[in-house]
């Protein structure tokens, strides 16, 4: 948007989370697209969830990587706690992608994003989206509860893949997002020795969980699976992995992610 400033200039207003998931309906109408199958990535994982609840019928499917549901909170205060409090843009933007560890480690891929995000971004603009992005509101959504509101709930109505490294420190608010969601509808993939960017860290096992998510909804029947291997945390029983292919209308038995007090949280492991 672009307003007049009191000195008569012209200036840019960075559009909000909420109006750049507005927006997505009239992009998809002037591509000719029905329907889609989102991935997003943190900011990207919250417009794309924005969007499902807004326009569920536009939505078939969502894998949100690191996705935060919540208005500015505690992983904001964590970035900002592990910059120093300074100002200093890049070092916020990347205490939001990588964990302490591997700030610390400091392996080629933190010196290429610190470079990436330093100098291929024009900083203004970054300033702007990661502005607009700590201004977002919290996600109106609620766990349906079965036999009472499950046709009522605001929710997400569609499958939902939710990723998250198990050192990323968006560990927490992946979890409470998965509070928030359809049990009947949602996983949580919590991979291993990953931290905060998993589709980097481990693309090869992300995909193969992608492949199975799609799968799952009735896409890519030929796909082979060789990795995938489920597995119930916070309790002694197990939970066999699903062979073949589904139709839609079954898509998500056994793999339900209820709320941690009071039934176990199913999590996806990929395993070489």
């Amino acid at each position: 948007a672009v307003e007049q400033s009191a000195a008569g200039l012209t200036v840019y207003q960075y559009p909000s989370m909420d109006e750049l998931a507005e927006m997505l309906p009239s992009v998809m109408t002037q591509l000719h697209i029905k329907s889609v199958i989102g991935i997003g990535v943190g900011a990207g994982a919250y417009v794309l969830t924005k969007l499902a609840l807004n326009e569920p019928s536009l939505v078939e499917g969502l894998v949100l990587i690191n996705v935060d549901p919540c208005a500015k909170g505690w992983i904001d205060w964590a970035a900002s706690k592990l910059s120093g409090w300074t100002s200093n843009l890049v070092d916020i933007i990347m205490g939001h992608h990588f964990s302490t560890d591997e700030l610390t480690e400091n392996k080629e891929i933190i010196q290429t994003y610190r470079l990436h995000i330093s100098q291929d971004i024009p900083q203004d603009n970054l300033a702007m989206f990661y502005n607009s992005y700590s201004s977002r509101a919290e996600l109106q959504m609620e766990r349906p509860v079965s036999g009472l509101n499950e046709n009522t709930a605001t929710t997400v109505r569609c499958p939902t893949l939710l990723v998250v490294g198990d050192s990323s420190p968006a560990v927490d608010v992946v979890v409470e997002c998965n509070s928030r969601m359809n049990p009947t509808k949602t996983t949580l993939l919590k991979m291993a020795d990953c931290g905060g960017l998993p589709q980097v860290v481990q693309p090869g096992k992300l995909a193969e969980a992608f492949k199975y998510f799609v799968q799952g909804m009735g896409y890519m029947p030929t796909a082979g699976m060789t990795r995938l291997v489920r597995s119930r945390t916070h309790s002694a029983s197990s939970v066999g992995s699903t062979d073949g292919v589904r139709s839609r209308s079954t898509t998500n038995e056994g793999a339900n992610c209820a709320e941690p007090d009071n039934t176990a949280v199913h999590t996806v492991e990929m395993t070489a």
